[in-house]
């Protein structure tokens, strides 16, 4: 018998050569490969297609969330009230900037954040709130800024798994002060790595430019500029924003894409009675994967696997690793959505036949 072909979890989009070679070569070849106008231009369209202008480009995510704490005011000896379910680099930049995360609860039912968990992890040194919208589901947004509000924080966004998602019919990326976006390899959107930050506050632009690049304003004489606060080397270069600009040519079908499976299996794993991740109904995901909840996760990885479908929980809590060991605090909501959910191919890759074909497996049991 042959075995059907995998179905992997992530998959990376890259534009067709057609499209694309043409113009890295030109870039390539145009004597200007560092920082120029095609970064300006990727940052022009990324902000247009998240619906704010205010657009700062870096070579990561993680270097957009180390400049938007920075740009929040958080400083050495700070608290930043984070969350233990993502990637390690949400929270390895609050040690960048100096600071101490502080673990709100998640919600079991889909391992994001909320205003009540937020609210119960907040200390007298907290300056700053940051979300992670856990594989393009949105927080209760609207909550959480209302929460950070009454105590005068600012909320920043890490909405690496969300492009496209919207909450309250509004796009992420326009909700709060700060919004990272990641471009890195297996993201929707890949300028084969990268980062976008929006802000609310276009004051802030000029600061965080200088920061992203040693503290220097490039705008001014080399000879001349005065660099009054320490930079970094975190700016985006004119080779990843010409992919970027390319990429962004197809972004919209193939988040389509995303969401019409998520929709999908949601219909699917409801009407077999599977559990999966609930949401607030104001939210839109963009499914950046898909996750399923079971008392036996390890015995579905399996029966996955055996028929050709990859699955993994893909982060380990950060609250488990030793460089936060000062950091940890019960987390009984994170304990059950951590010991429960597992996460299955919802992506562009995902084709009517291997939908259907994961959702049969998983419906015959295992």
């Amino acid at each position: 018998m042959t075995t059907p072909p995998a179905v992997p979890l992530f998959k990376v989009f890259m534009a067709p050569p057609a499209a694309l070679m043409p113009r890295l070569e030109a870039v390539l070849y145009s004597g200007q490969i560092s920082e120029g106008e095609p970064v300006a231009e990727f940052e022009q369209r990324f902000g247009d297609f998240v619906g704010n202008p205010h657009c700062l480009s870096f070579y990561s995510g993680t270097a957009a969330l180390h400049i938007a704490l920075l740009l929040a005011g958080v400083q050495p000896g700070d608290d930043v009230v984070s969350t233990a379910m993502t990637a390690e680099p949400t929270n390895l930049a609050i040690r960048h900037a100096g600071a101490t995360p502080r673990w709100a609860d998640v919600d079991p039912r889909n391992g994001n954040v909320t205003a009540q968990t937020i609210a119960a992890a907040l200390t007298p040194r907290t300056r700053a709130i940051l979300v992670v919208h856990y594989g393009g589901i949105p927080v209760p947004i609207e909550a959480i800024l209302a929460l950070a509000a009454q105590h005068g924080l600012p909320v920043i966004e890490d909405a690496a798994h969300a492009l496209g998602a919207r909450y309250n019919g509004r796009l992420l990326g326009s909700h709060s002060p700060f919004v990272m976006f990641s471009l890195q390899a297996i993201k929707h959107l890949t300028s084969v790595d990268g980062g976008m930050l929006t802000l609310a506050d276009r004051e802030l632009l000029p600061r965080g430019r200088r920061l992203r690049w040693f503290g220097i304003d490039r705008a001014a004489s080399r000879t001349d500029v005065d660099v009054s606060e320490v930079g970094f080397k975190y700016h985006m270069n004119n080779v990843n924003a010409t992919i970027g600009l390319t990429q962004l040519e197809h972004i919209a079908p193939m988040i389509a894409r995303h969401v019409a499976n998520g929709r999908y299996f949601d219909a699917a794993f409801d009407a077999i009675g599977v559990e999966r991740c609930a949401f607030d109904a104001a939210a839109d995901p963009s499914y950046w994967f898909y996750t399923l909840l079971s008392d036996d996760a390890d015995g579905l990885a399996r029966h996955l696997a055996a028929h050709g479908i990859a699955s993994s929980k893909a982060h380990r809590r950060n609250d488990l690793h030793s460089v936060f060991a000062d950091c940890r605090v019960a987390l009984p909501g994170l304990d059950r959505f951590y010991a429960r959910m597992l996460h299955i191919p919802c992506g562009w890759w995902v084709d009517d036949e291997a939908r259907a074909r994961i959702v049969e497996t998983v419906r015959r049991g295992w």
